[in-house]
């Protein structure tokens, strides 16, 4: 009972002394409590803002960072900073765009692998790669004899590298001296009007050259030496890429310069900044990026390694799923039956080709080189296998493109119809999309055949209406995998088809109906 007693005594104690506080301190705590509420709000705008800058990734990290500062702000005698404005003149950004931002995060995969239970579905694709050695190996000893593997399909779409490898520099000279002096020649300080047109006449014409040489260049020596597949590769995606850096690099710069010239920020960038930018793998120009404190060697040396295991696996697939189906398919007579077996048989493969081209490219050789340039932003994908809608498939199977097309397609789009047609800007990222993806698959193969157009335009346009975020479920995921299978499916049987036929059934003439017309449809050798 005394315990208790002492207690209620305290108590009516502290309860006297809140009633004997004079009014100046509740009144002080009153303006404390009012100026919390007023930052609290200054904070929250703030909040909302950085949030449609960073197109969602930060939300988490801000409600923390928002209510520690409410927490922690002096009140007293310190007024509210201006919150920022979002109007912006046409001469800075989009007042519709958000920036990229960019923060240190290590890839999606990585962070899964940590889990022994995805772990172990990657350990099933390593004994899914053992299991196609072994076969090889034991169908050629029953067959011819003899234990030892033979890479004749990786000869053959690697052949004549070194001669694209050679054409690359002037390609990469190209776009490290060109944009660069074409902008320094424009931004020069000081320079009157005559020279400053002198300068714009004198970028132009560099870029003008810059452009040239790499739309030019590259395809003249594919289709003078006739390289193979692999190797139109490396030209073609360093052709694409480079553009791409290339208009990203003078779109970001251009706005800075401008506002340097009222005197609001510094000039032109440095050569520093864009010559790490070219070898970043990122497609958004930035004066600086966020960086790792180190270089991990082993990490990159086993990133190149898998890579270089999944171009062995997909030779291995197309060598003993694809070739003996589609080699000698154009040799028979067309039927709707054969083609529809044929589809239906690729798209095993095709989805297996899909996966290793995603593994390969999207985390295995971009993590590489973000390590070797201590990028530390690795968000190169996102989980777009849990995708229940196509549109959210197309943004998060390759954040690095992805970014690209909806910084200087759809928002410059938006910016330049005044807020309006969100449906055209859409339209016109999906069309700059599907012609590209065209151009690499009619490079890449040396012939035209608009199945990746259709595909990807026609059909992948309607799904990404009508497939949109507000299906949700089990089922949407199943179906989106269903129809991925199919279009997988429709590509490898269709392309590796043309291919064939191409061989089988020469062409006598070149005419450019002939070039565009598929010989798969007539070839009856």
């Amino acid at each position: 009972m005394e315990p208790r007693a002492g207690c209620l005594r305290r108590r009516d104690g502290q309860r006297g002394e809140q009633e004997e506080r004079p009014s100046g301190e509740g009144n002080a705590e009153m303006h404390r409590t009012s100026d919390l509420v007023q930052w609290s709000q200054h904070m929250e705008a703030v909040k909302t803002q950085l949030l449609e800058q960073a197109q969602g990734q930060l939300m988490e990290l801000l409600d923390r960072v928002t209510w520690e500062a409410v927490q922690s702000y002096p009140s007293q005698g310190r007024p509210l900073p201006p919150t920022p404005l979002v109007s912006l003149s046409r001469t800075q950004e989009p007042p519709l765009g958000k920036r990229k931002v960019f923060i240190i995060r290590k890839s999606l995969l990585d962070e899964l692998m940590e889990v022994q239970h995805f772990r172990t579905i990657y350990h099933m694709f390593i004994a899914g790669l053992c299991v196609f050695i072994i076969s090889t190996l034991a169908i050629d000893f029953i067959d011819e004899g003899r234990l030892v593997l033979e890479f004749d399909l990786l000869i053959f779409s690697f052949g004549q590298l070194p001669l694209a490898l050679v054409t690359w520099v002037p390609m990469f000279l190209s776009t490290l001296l060109a944009p660069y002096q074409a902008l320094r020649l424009w931004a020069r300080p000081g320079a009157g009007g005559a020279a400053r047109t002198l300068g714009a006449g004198l970028g132009c014409t560099l870029l003008a050259a810059h452009a040239a040489v790499l739309c030019v260049l590259p395809v003249h020596v594919a289709v003078e030496h006739q390289l193979p597949p692999a190797s139109r590769c490396v030209l073609v995606f360093e052709q694409v890429r480079l553009l791409m850096k290339s208009y990203s690099f003078l779109r970001e710069a251009v706005p800075g310069i401008l506002r340097a010239r009222r005197g609001e920020e510094p000039g032109a960038p440095s050569f520093s900044s864009y010559l790490y930018f070219l070898f970043c793998p990122t497609l958004i120009y930035r004066d600086t990026y966020p960086r790792t404190p180190n270089i991990r060697w082993n990490y990159v040396a086993k990133n190149f390694a898998q890579a270089l295991g999944c171009v062995l696996y997909a030779c291995f697939i197309l060598g003993r799923l694809c070739v003996p189906v589609f080699a000698n398919m154009s040799r028979e007579p067309f039927s709707t039956r054969a083609l529809v077996l044929s589809i239906l048989h690729a798209t095993l493969p095709g989805i297996f080709m899909l996966l290793l081209i995603f593994f390969a490219f999207l985390h295995c050789w971009l993590n590489a080189f973000a390590e070797m340039l201590r990028f530390g932003d690795r968000m190169f994908y996102r989980d777009w296998w849990n995708s229940t809608s196509f549109s959210n498939y197309y943004r998060t199977w390759n954040v690095v493109v992805h970014d690209w097309l909806y910084s200087y397609v759809y928002q410059d789009g938006l910016w330049l119809l005044g807020g309006r047609a969100r449906g055209a800007a859409m339209l016109g990222v999906f069309l700059v999309s599907a012609v590209v993806h065209e151009y690499i698959f009619c490079f890449v193969l040396g012939f035209f055949y608009p199945v990746m157009l259709m595909l990807f335009l026609v059909i992948g346009g309607l799904l990404n209406f009508t497939m949109h975020d507000r299906h949700t479920g089990p089922a949407w995921n199943v179906l989106m995998w269903t129809l991925l299978f199919l279009g997988q499916g429709i590509q490898v049987s269709l392309y590796c088809q043309e291919w064939y036929a191409r061989r089988h059934c020469p062409l006598p003439q070149t005419t450019f109906w002939e070039l565009v017309t598929p010989r798969s449809w007539s070839c009856h050798p």
